[in-house]
């Protein structure tokens, strides 16, 4: 006779349980305090070393590389087991932040925040794929919105790291600040996580992962260009190649996706929502920027500030996760509304040097920053669950790790098209308080726009109420 396992969050956070979610919860931690930590020096970095028409390629091919990473993870957990490929993604994390740490030119700064970014990736897949290894099927659905809290609780630390090192002129220190932080957790992983036996080989779909990433960075290359013809192309030859994985990926053997998820389904429905959700949350790493330019405030001040927006995004996953099928389904209805509605009132308030920056205006701006996250946030865990409930069963291992793999390519995708939308709009060109004003309602109302086209969607997406005929 089976025991019924207690879907409590006392019985996820104590004894065993609670060791083995600090160690997969602690990798996604890491690489968010790293994604906000970078986020708030980034306008110290390139006041130091240059490279403003970059700015965005500091998330974009941060992501790129997370991207392959996740991709990666199935395969290291096959070939070395679960606590030997967390290592070893640390062992690459930690590689790619020296290098950060020593770097003298935008060029060095990003290959050190590629290495990163592939150390991180790899950490944020083993997070989902372990979940249904080491814990009971009815602890999924908490372990899934803890993990995805730590997106929020670690920016409470992050913009503290960075703001506080960008203030005293070392923005260096902000990276090696990170080092102990990777130390601990191979500790905790090592005592505490279970060591897994290795399997048999797990196959990389190694071309479309290239052909990903070219698509992106199609994207991002447009960016540089003050041509709209130039831009325009960019943005199609990216669309293109988004389009050709699709269709390689249909057929392929070993794909990114699980069955079903390319045709119209309520699995294509789920990645969608997922997609847009995400893509609109990476319109933040312009907040700081922003916030210093337009409206004056500290590096400080500006990563907290820009913090509001992932402690929503935290709240809303904690309040909503082991909920019941009802408030599932209206969060996933609810949620793209609530951030399309905040997205859009970013889009009037950033661009405005007064009104906002203290007392009752600089509140409403907390609002809707808060709003952006929060809208993301209640939906989060339903869509998780609903897409692992959703796809074929022997394909599971799959669906968990392209999770993951959406997740960040959506974010290395909007952060793609923040960076084309905002020097496009004037960044760069005329560049300071003026160019800052004229971007920031382009990027923030764009990306509004981008949002709201999850809100048909997510009506297919919500989880069924299951309905009491007795």
């Amino acid at each position: 006779m089976s025991v019924a396992v207690p879907a409590s969050w006392s019985h996820l956070l104590s004894g065993r349980n609670g060791a083995r979610s600090l160690a997969l919860a602690g990798g996604t931690a890491l690489h968010a305090v790293n994604i906000y930590v970078a986020t708030t020096i980034m306008p110290s970095i390139v006041d130091d070393i240059g490279g403003l028409a970059y700015y965005a390629w500091n998330t974009t091919l941060f992501v790129i590389a997370s991207i392959v990473g996740a991709a990666l993870a199935a395969a290291l957990v096959g070939r070395f087991g679960g606590k030997r490929a967390y290592l070893l993604a640390l062992g690459v994390f930690a590689a790619g932040t020296l290098a950060c740490a020593g770097a003298g030119s935008m060029p060095w700064l990003l290959a050190g925040r590629s290495l990163q970014g592939l150390g991180g990736g790899v950490l944020v897949s083993l997070a989902y794929v372990l979940i249904r290894q080491v814990f009971e099927p009815a602890l999924w659905s908490r372990a899934m919105g803890l993990v995805s809290a730590m997106w929020g609780i670690a920016t409470l630390s992050g913009p503290a790291i960075g703001g506080v090192f960008a203030q005293l002129g070392d923005w260096r220190a902000a990276f090696w600040s990170l080092l102990p932080a990777v130390l601990a957790l191979a500790l905790v992983v090592t005592a505490w996580l279970p060591a897994g036996a290795a399997a048999a080989s797990t196959r990389v779909p190694g071309g479309r992962l290239a052909l990903l990433a070219l698509s992106v960075l199609a994207i991002s290359l447009a960016s540089l260009s003050h041509a709209r013809g130039l831009q325009l192309l960019g943005v199609a030859a990216g669309l293109a190649l988004a389009a050709s994985i699709a269709r390689l990926d249909r057929r392929a053997a070993v794909r990114l996706l699980p069955r079903g998820a390319y045709a119209p389904s309520r699995l294509r429905a789920l990645y969608a929502v997922i997609g847009l959700l995400v893509i609109g949350s990476t319109v933040e790493i312009f907040v700081p920027y922003f916030l210093q330019v337009i409206h004056g405030h500290t590096p400080l001040a500006a990563g907290y500030l820009t913090a509001v927006m992932a402690g929503g995004w935290s709240f809303g996953s904690m309040l909503s996760s082991g909920r019941g099928d009802r408030f599932a389904a209206g969060s996933v209805r609810a949620g793209p509304v609530l951030m399309a509605l905040a997205l859009a009132m970013l889009a009037w308030m950033l661009q405005s040097p007064s009104g906002f920056a203290h007392g009752a205006g600089l509140a409403a701006l907390c609002v809707a920053l808060a709003g952006v996250g929060l809208g993301i946030g209640l939906a989060w865990p339903h869509l998780l669950t609903a897409l692992l409930t959703v796809a074929p069963a022997d394909e599971g291992a799959l669906a968990s790790a392209s999770i993951s793999t959406v997740q960040l390519y959506a974010m290395s995708l909007g952060a793609a098209l923040a960076g084309l939308v905002a020097n496009a709009a004037g960044l760069t060109d005329p560049g300071g308080l003026a160019g800052a004003r004229a971007a920031a309602p382009w990027v923030f109302g764009g990306f509004a726009v981008l949002v709201a086209l999850a809100v048909p969607v997510a009506r297919r997406a919500a989880p069924r109420p299951v309905v009491d005929v007795s």
